[in-house]
């Protein structure tokens, strides 16, 4: 549905826009702001991976928006009016769309949106004409160099990280030859927290736990306040069965950030796994509080909720789980070990059969 409402949008927008600026200003407003969404993407989330055609979209839009509002194009004023306001519900509805989603960047689509109204801006006022190539391309090249400029910001604020952060998706293929590059730039730039950092999620790549937690404490002496870091390293502490260890390191987390989701639901999961349920229900209790549609976070509470033999409170947990995350065969299982303990025979049968046909789905599709 996302990739057919994008293409949708393109189909509607573009046409418009190519109509009204010409084709190869059309498709450098794009590119353009194409990759000025992507620049913010990566200065806002520069550990997470977004692909997708939404950012240079939200370009398209405001690159409309900017242009309509300034009126410098021959298009009737009643034209404009109505569609401008069209404009502007689509951005409003997509950035409103985005907030209540997961797994949406609204960074890529700010950056779109922002770099196409100084685009259609500065388009609109001095060279609203199709056929005043030269201005056209003064336009252009002065916001290429605006993003280009921006992109080196970015580089500098995020430092050598993003480099080996991009070099890491590739790192799979050679991990070892990465490992000695970045080993090589920690000897160089022994203060470069940036680089010990993707260091130690090269190691982890390579399986080499000891090596990676290493490099993430080193990360964490150069930078006692760097959240990302330390919340790698809880998470690292939980995959390798050392429960106590990250429970030490979501309770720092908390006690500079009170508010953040992540750390409170991996203490509940560390607290969980050393037999504390209630106070991981609790913790579980504070990530939804913060932000109720957390996916897997409700699932855990009934794990523990069962565990304290609370199996009203488990089956209500893993039903709002299905109902945030949608279906699987793990969560249909554990529904039916709540509906077996309260002595539901029926509904445990029938969601047992549930996850064996799922489960025979997913071998039919392998």
């Amino acid at each position: 549905m996302h990739i057919a409402f994008n293409m949708w949008c393109l189909w509607d927008l573009g046409a418009l826009c190519e109509s009204l600026y010409g084709r190869w200003t059309y498709a450098a407003i794009y590119l353009i702001t194409g990759v000025a969404a992507g620049l913010a993407s990566v200065g806002w989330n520069p550990g997470t991976l977004s692909v997708g055609a939404s950012g240079a979209i939200f370009g398209l839009a405001g690159a409309l928006i900017a242009s309509f509002y300034l009126g410098e194009l021959s298009v009737p004023r009643v034209a404009i009016q109505g569609t401008l306001r069209s404009l502007l519900f689509f951005v409003g509805f997509n950035v409103l769309f985005g907030t209540m989603m997961s797994g949406i960047d609204n960074a890529a689509h700010g950056g779109g949106l922002v770099s196409g109204l100084i685009l259609g801006a500065l388009i609109a006022r001095l060279a609203p004409q199709q056929d005043n190539v030269g201005r056209r391309a003064v336009v252009l090249i002065f916001m290429v160099l605006i993003v280009g400029s921006a992109a080196f910001g970015i580089h500098r604020w995020r430092g050598s990280g993003i480099h080996f952060g991009r070099s890491g998706v590739d790192a799979r293929e050679n991990v070892d030859r990465m490992i000695g590059e970045l080993q090589k730039k920690v000897k160089q730039s022994p203060q470069d927290a940036s680089a010990h950092y993707a260091l130690a999620h090269a190691y982890f790549t390579n399986g080499q736990f000891p090596e990676g937690e290493g490099e993430l404490k080193r990360v964490l002496d150069l930078q006692p306040q760097n959240i990302r870091a330390r919340m790698d390293l809880g998470a690292a502490y939980l995959d390798h069965e050392q429960p106590k260890e990250a429970q030490e390191q979501f309770t720092h987390v908390i006690a500079q950030d009170p508010n953040h989701v992540g750390a409170h639901a991996g203490l509940g999961v560390a607290l969980a796994d050393q037999g504390n349920h209630a106070a991981a229900i609790d913790e579980y209790k504070n990530a939804l509080r913060l932000k109720p549609k957390t996916r897997g976070v409700y699932y855990r509470m009934g794990i523990s909720q069962a565990e304290l033999k609370q199996y009203d409170d488990a089956i209500d947990s893993y039903s709002k789980e299905k109902d945030e995350s949608g279906d699987d065969a793990e969560l249909e299982n554990a529904l039916a070990d709540a509906y077996q303990a309260k002595g539901m025979t029926s509904q445990a049968q029938e969601a047992r059969s549930k996850a064996e046909q799922m489960i025979g789905g997913q071998k039919d599709g392998r």
